[in-house]
């Protein structure tokens, strides 16, 4: 915790004592705060903190599992759209209708159902008659709904009981909420952690008994993907280009991209990031700038948010742009 986040402690504490209130109420059912249950099986991935710990990523991997054997559906709340109430994805809608993730699973998965919906109790019963499987995105905090089963995200490098309520840390609820999931996967793992360190964590998480604890590592493609093509990593090689995120935690992958050897300068923009015009046109420029520097629109899996983002503006900004390549 930084020194100007310790000065907002007082406040912390009076946002946690707000959210544990609101948790008690939904736990014992008073006062109008139930939570809804469902005969279909209801997935819900999530994590008790803000920021990324690989949410998208987690989506993406149970479709892969679940999307040949299920009628599958996923929702989520559409962050950052301009658009409201319920609504399934189409793949010639913009991010700014949809919101970025979701248009990302969209995009990925043409034949996925995929809807937005700020109220998951009403975006759920209006996917039931469609749907066998839904998987709730970050939802974990969205009490109305009480899943079949709940993944909670923690990051290796931030986990959620090393942590403080908002806006003193990163906890969106007390971190006695963990005991609502099902499975805590700990993600973005060194690729080489000590086993005592994993027995560590493991103790620290206090898992309860119906509990199971993973732990996982990113992976990255051997791809570049561009807008008209795709090439090989090793295009990267001898060339200096920028890397431009949208991304809640660029970090991993500039570390990535720093062990290749690779000579890149980092345009750094927030998580959902609304680009403008001007943004997108010089994100997307192939030449030589002032420094000579070759200018490369570049993403590696599984950072594909930054290219819904982008894609949500292609009507507008890309008729007249050539291929990136």
């Amino acid at each position: 915790m930084n020194r100007f986040r310790k000065l907002l402690f007082p406040l912390a504490i009076i946002y946690g004592w707000i959210v544990t209130a609101r948790n008690y109420l939904y736990d014992k059912q008073w006062f109008g705060f139930k939570s809804v249950s469902y005969k279909k099986p209801i997935i819900c991935v999530g994590n008790l903190s803000v920021g990324g710990t690989g949410k998208s990523p987690m989506i993406e991997f149970l479709v892969t599992l679940l999307e040949n054997k299920h009628d599958l559906a996923v929702l989520s709340r559409g962050y950052g759209r301009k658009t409201s109430g319920y609504l399934e994805v189409q793949t010639h809608q913009l991010a700014s209708q949809t919101g970025d993730e979701p248009m990302q699973f969209k995009q990925k998965f043409p034949s996925l159902l995929v809807a937005v919906c700020e109220d998951r109790k009403t975006g759920i019963e209006r996917l039931l008659p469609k749907a066998d499987v839904i998987l709730l995105d970050d939802a974990f905090q969205h009490r109305k709904v009480m899943p079949g089963f709940s993944i909670l995200l923690t990051a290796f490098d931030d986990l959620f009981f090393e942590d403080y309520f908002l806006p003193a840390g990163n906890l969106r609820e007390s971190r006695k909420g963990a005991y609502r999931a099902d499975v805590i996967v700990v993600t973005k793992c060194p690729d080489k952690v000590p086993y005592a360190k994993l027995q560590e964590i493991k103790f620290l998480l206090n898992l309860a008994t119906h509990q199971k604890v993973y732990f996982s590592k990113i992976g990255y493609a051997d791809t570049i993907f561009g807008l008209s093509e795709s090439l090989p990593i090793t295009y990267l090689k001898d060339k200096s280009f920028t890397l431009v995120t949208g991304i809640a935690n660029p970090a991993p992958l500039v570390l990535f991209l720093n062990e290749q050897g690779f000579s890149f300068t980092h345009k750094k923009y927030a998580d959902h990031h609304r680009f403008s015009a001007s943004e997108i046109s010089d994100a997307t420029k192939r030449g030589v700038d002032n420094n000579h520097r070759e200018r490369l629109h570049a993403f590696t899996s599984p950072f594909r948010k930054i290219c819904a983002l982008l894609f949500a503006y292609k009507n507008h900004y890309f008729k007249q742009t050539r291929s990136v390549f």
